[in-house]
């Protein structure tokens, strides 16, 4: 067990990954975990509702793009973990909101490391990688040593932030990563991901079929994207393995119980965790539709590409959803975070579709 006195501020608490790392702490360590969120007219909190009337919890309300405000709690909290899963995490959005994209993902970033620097240096903090700073991918699976590619605004962002970590970690010798997470899914899931805007979908059809009413297809782009999907659940473990290091990887045995993190900074290493499988868009969809109780067809091909349930059309392609340049395939090897920090995923791939689409079933 962490000791009570340990603080561990969490950004992004408010949506997927935020939220299952607040719970997975407060379950599993008698620590104070704060909350980080922004000022809103209109907060929605419904994926940390289970934790919010916690005694260890308490909500922290900041913006990464304000320095001050980050610096101020950084300040207040001296905090032993920093915890940042806040970021623009849309890949299409960020091709329409470049600039705010890159000063929440890349200057926001630079605010918690200055923040950290000045006013808590023996603080462990993460930043969340993404699998798309490899975008035009040159071999797979992708390992920790595949050069950044970039194919967007977002992930130009993340290679930039990683940059950033590697700087401060090299400079000031802050126990600071950047892990690389491939994509990950829950029922916590935003709707602006295709993962969570199919399983809406197919709910919404699913309920127009058994109540014999008119529905609209769901548009989709890329069918034929291959991505690495896994449960963001299994994730959250693997991050605080990363932050924890020395306490799994048998070559620092010796530095298991070390408080000086200037000795450990030199000897960390960033880790790559995925599934190792990977499914094309087209694939979520037809199990989607099948853990409903539906199976279809599909018919012509191209921009004219349809997906037939009940003599119905349920999917239609929208070139609009196509990027401006396309990451074709991304597989993830998650080799040495399994052999290294003992991580492993639990839920499988049919697992998660399956969890996502009956949820929404429920809900629609």
């Amino acid at each position: 067990m962490l000791n009570k006195n340990k603080n561990i501020v969490v950004t992004g608490t408010t949506g997927q990954d935020g939220s299952y790392m607040v719970e997975y702490l407060l379950e599993n360590f008698e620590s104070r975990v704060f909350g980080l969120v922004r000022r809103n007219s209109n907060p929605n909190y419904s994926n940390i509702k289970v934790v919010l009337g916690h005694s260890n919890f308490e909500l922290a309300y900041g913006d990464l793009t304000d320095s001050h405000s980050i610096e101020n709690i950084v300040r207040r909290i001296k905090p032993d973990y920093f915890i940042n899963f806040a970021g623009q995490s849309d890949v299409h959005l960020s091709w329409e909101i470049p600039q705010s994209t890159w000063e929440i993902n890349t200057t926001g970033v630079m605010n918690v490391l200055e923040a950290v620097r000045k006013h808590a240096h023996l603080c462990r903090t993460y930043n969340a990688g993404s699998s798309e700073e490899w975008g035009d991918v040159i071999y797979s699976p992708q390992d920790e040593q595949h050069p950044p590619r970039a194919r967007s605004p977002y992930a130009a962002s993340k290679v930039a932030a990683r940059q950033l970590v590697k700087s401060y970690r090299e400079s000031y010798k802050l126990y600071v990563i950047q892990g690389t997470l491939f994509n990950h899914e829950s029922i916590r899931r935003s709707p602006a991901f295709v993962t969570r805007k199919i399983t809406l979908g197919v709910a919404k059809i699913s309920k127009a079929f058994k109540e014999n009413k008119d529905f609209e297809p769901l548009e989709l782009g890329n069918l034929d994207s291959l991505r690495d999907w896994s449960h963001a659940k299994d994730f959250i473990d693997g991050v605080w393995r990363m932050v924890n290091q020395e306490k799994y990887r048998s070559d620092l045995g010796e530095y298991k119980n070390e408080t000086n993190l200037t000795i450990l900074s030199p000897m960390l290493r960033e880790y790559v965790l995925s599934s190792g499988e990977n499914h094309t868009v087209r694939e979520f969809v037809e199990k989607a539709f099948k853990v409903a109780g539906y199976e279809g067809v599909w018919i012509n091909g191209g921009l004219d590409e349809e997906y037939i349930i009940n003599g119905q059309n349920v999917v239609k392609i929208n070139p609009r959803f196509y990027r401006p340049a396309e990451v074709s395939t991304l597989l993830g090897n998650s080799t040495k975070a399994r052999i290294e920090l003992g991580w492993e995923p639990k839920i499988t791939f049919d697992q998660l579709v399956k969890e996502m689409v009956e949820s929404d079933l429920c809900t629609s």
